[in-house]
């Protein structure tokens, strides 16, 4: 149902205003060809009681997308799209956790190196000082210049005033004396929390961008967006950011979630931009399934830190890792990785941090035996009790 589109990506948006197919059928209903992926991932979290099965759902989608766009090089109408959504989960691990993973998967075919992450904190409704204050002097500024904006700008000032800021042809003149956001404690600690995972992570070419907004209007905090060179001005290969209100704004009971979405075509006119052989599109290959899930006994932000550090170095050595939830008690963290019936639990605790050298306990969740372990030696010992083929190994390993 177009209705869908309208309330969830937002009337202000490209998307609704001037790029989605719309029609009506011999009953009088208002269709539309579905021109993204989130929405219709929400609604079906909302209608299967996803909620229910645990504190948090991570899906991903496949599809074809349709935007009533003028065609041009990495830009079609109808386009392939694959999208990743993490619901349920507040904490800015979990926007660490889908930024690092779209990061694993662009350098899985060939782009490692050849992008730049542009990150912006776009504030939150919660607090009247954030980003309702932020709209009120935004919409002061513009309409000070209102003669020199074009249309669309003018016409969303009232509603939007943010996307002037995200406009191709506004954007640029405004950005260097527009007000700048000033977010409350919650989207700072937020925001700096992300920024140092993603650094303690080695995500190089991060670039903060205060105008970045992202072309939907959903989000709310975090947004990102992935670009790559050599592919013209439509660089932007996936983007993506936090959407904390659109669960209860569709119906459903207030639910944070982030995710992030990059268009196929798009992503083969980079890939082959820097390997015209094309091999790099060969080494694409199936994940492995479940194998661990990290567990923190604290919400210390060195454990904290820790954590998403063990996760990534255990993906990368080709273990499925599972986390994340640490907001979480410690009780209701194992529950979920017990529902997720993982072959090994992680816990980390505050004791475990402060032995020479660091440990963890590393539980095995078929006969209850739990040892605790160097974290120097965690990956080789994981890597000892898992078989060779439940293993994504690095060539080499």
């Amino acid at each position: 149902m177009k209705d869908l589109f309208v309330k969830s990506t937002g009337e202000t948006s490209d998307i609704v205003e001037k790029e989605m197919f719309s029609l009506q059928d011999q009953g009088g209903r208002d269709l539309a060809l579905r021109p993204e992926g989130t929405p219709g991932i929400v609604r079906a979290y909302i209608n299967n009681n996803l909620s229910q099965e645990g504190h948090a759902s991570k899906l991903f989608y496949i599809g074809s997308m349709f935007r009533a766009e003028r065609p041009q090089a990495g830009r079609y109408r109808e386009f392939e799209q694959i999208g990743v959504e993490s619901l349920g989960n507040g904490h800015p691990a979990a926007d660490a956790e889908c930024i690092l993973a779209l990061r694993h998967f662009l350098e899985s075919v060939g782009l490692a190196g050849k992008t730049r992450l542009r990150l912006n904190n776009i504030g939150c409704d919660e607090d009247p000082s954030c980003r309702p204050a932020y709209r009120k002097e935004l919409r002061a500024f513009l309409d000070a210049r209102s003669g020199e904006l074009c249309d669309n700008c003018r016409r969303r000032m009232d509603r939007n005033p943010l996307r002037a800021l995200d406009c191709k042809k506004d954007g640029p003149k405004l950005s260097e004396n527009a007000p700048r956001l000033r977010p409350c404690g919650k989207c700072r600690v937020h925001v700096e929390t992300v920024s140092r995972l993603l650094e303690e992570n080695a995500c190089g070419h991060v670039f903060p961008d205060s105008n970045l907004v992202r072309g939907l209007d959903y989000y709310t905090s975090t947004v990102f967006e992935f670009q790559a060179d050599g592919i013209g001005a439509q660089d932007a290969v996936a983007g993506g950011g936090r959407y904390d209100t659109l669960v209860a704004s569709m119906g459903g009971k207030p639910t944070p979630a982030v995710g992030w979405a990059l268009g196929v075509e798009r992503l083969l006119m980079a890939v082959l931009a820097h390997d015209s052989s094309g091999s790099s599109l060969a080494k694409i290959s199936a994940p492995p399934k479940t194998d661990v899930y990290l567990v923190l006994a604290t919400k210390d932000a060195e454990a904290v830190s820790k954590g998403v550090e063990i996760i990534e170095s255990l993906r990368r050595f080709g273990i499925r890792a599972g986390g994340g939830l640490f907001s979480l008690s410690l009780k209701a963290q194992m529950r979920e990785a017990g529902r997720q019936q993982v072959r090994y639990t992680v816990v980390l605790g505050e004791d475990e941090l402060k032995k020479s050298p660091p440990t963890c306990k590393l539980k095995d969740m078929e006969s209850g035996a739990q040892e605790d372990v160097a974290l120097t030696d965690l990956l080789e010992n994981i890597g000892n009790k898992l078989s060779k083929s439940e293993l994504d190994l690095p060539q080499g390993a």
